[in-house]
């Protein structure tokens, strides 16, 4: 006799007037918007735009849905296409049925969409969303409760979930493994904040971490279900399945760690430096200011520089053109004179010296009006 156990609802529906509400999509819903909002949160911390993280889901939660809906189609075939079977029932998923690892690898693909159509790295938008992904599957399993699934092997502990007979099932009281599912997630969750805040993790490794993490606990868990599944060497396909996917995203980690470490100091990029370090983002546009200012001073002062050694040059220039001029021009008077001596003799050196009188007063009056004129430098 059980003392204790967790009551399985008796419907996962609930009808308001025609309108059915069903607890698995409710359950879906709520993660979703869960994930949005922490998601937006850490992305505006990382110097991102508000709404950003909304704006990419809108691609990425479709794609999730198509992708998980047909993982879990394609690995339980036999429930749909099997003998007796309506394939018809493939497309009524809100009567449960979604792989995570097809929501996680479509959606990625939606998601890479709505990055690329506003220019944004897929990598740091996944950092920014993991844990709200987790959060996400924490809530959603809890849809599994409301369709009474995902339940683990026979139990009499006292948090047993008890399961009604019904289509595929046995009455009873079981591990209740979507619980031990919701609970691993939120630690992941908690986990990837940490380590986030304490690493710094960029380029997708906190995404990585999440992968890792969530598989970690999925092999174990998945190991302890009891519901149809297909085995390969003995194992459940959703065990390798963890194994695979979890030594992948530990590659990813290391690796990335080795070539791009630390974390994208700009996400978006009419943003500038992530606003989560105000310490890097804010001195260096007045260090950028700073320079430039000091770049337009060094300027200046190098233009009046030069034009006072213009200036100066060219008064130099000009009195050095003064003085050579009057030089030839005295040079010429001392020549004359000494010409006209000679040749006037000694008849009449009163007269002969007399006349170069006016050649000389008028050769420095030349020489001044050249010194005055542009085109003195031809002399």
């Amino acid at each position: 006799m059980e003392l204790a156990y967790i009551p399985s609802p008796s419907t996962g529906v609930v009808h308001l007037g025609p309108i059915p509400l069903r607890g698995y999509a409710f359950c879906i819903i709520i993660g979703v918007f869960a994930a949005v909002w922490l998601g937006n949160k850490r992305w505006i911390a990382r110097g991102g735009k508000p709404g950003t993280v909304a704006d990419i889901a809108v691609w990425a939660v479709p794609f999730g849905l198509v992708g998980g809906r047909l993982y879990h189609v394609i690995t339980d075939y036999q429930l749909y296409f099997g003998e007796g079977r309506n394939w018809v029932d493939a497309f009524k998923i809100w009567e449960g049925g979604l792989g995570i690892w097809g929501a996680i690898a479509l959606g990625a693909v939606g998601a890479w969409i709505g990055c690329r159509l506003r220019g944004i790295p897929l990598p740091a938008w996944a950092d920014a969303l993991a844990p709200g992904i987790a959060i996400a599957q924490a809530i959603g399993r809890w849809g599994n409760w409301f369709n009474q699934e995902l339940y683990g092997r026979a139990t009499d502990l006292p948090w047993a979930v008890e399961i009604s007979d019904g289509p595929n099932r046995v009455g009873g009281t079981y591990h209740p493994t979507f619980l031990y599912e919701s609970l691993w997630c939120l630690g992941v969750a908690a986990l990837v904040i940490w380590a986030d805040r304490r690493f710094k993790l960029g380029h997708g490794r906190a995404f990585a971490l999440y992968v890792a993490a969530y598989c970690a606990g999925r092999a174990w868990i998945e190991y302890m279900r009891v519901d149809e599944a297909h085995h390969i060497l003995g194992l459940r396909l959703n065990v390798w399945t963890a194994i695979t996917v979890f030594v992948l995203a530990v590659v990813y980690f290391a690796v990335s760690a080795k070539l791009r470490p630390g974390r994208e100091e700009v996400v978006e990029p009419d943003r500038g430096p992530a606003a989560s370090d105000p310490a890097a983002a804010k001195p260096a546009g007045a260090k950028d200011a700073a320079e430039a200012a000091d770049a337009a001073s060094g300027e200046g002062k190098g233009a009046e520089g030069k034009g006072a050694e213009a200036l100066a040059a060219d008064a130099k220039g000009a009195g050095a053109e003064a003085v050579a001029v009057k030089a030839g021009a005295e040079a010429a008077e001392v020549k004359g004179a000494g010409a006209a001596a000679p040749a006037a003799g000694p008849a009449a050196p009163k007269a002969d010296l007399a006349k170069p009188a006016p050649a000389a007063e008028k050769a420095p009056a030349q020489a001044g009006g050249a010194a005055d004129a542009p085109g003195a430098d031809t002399l």
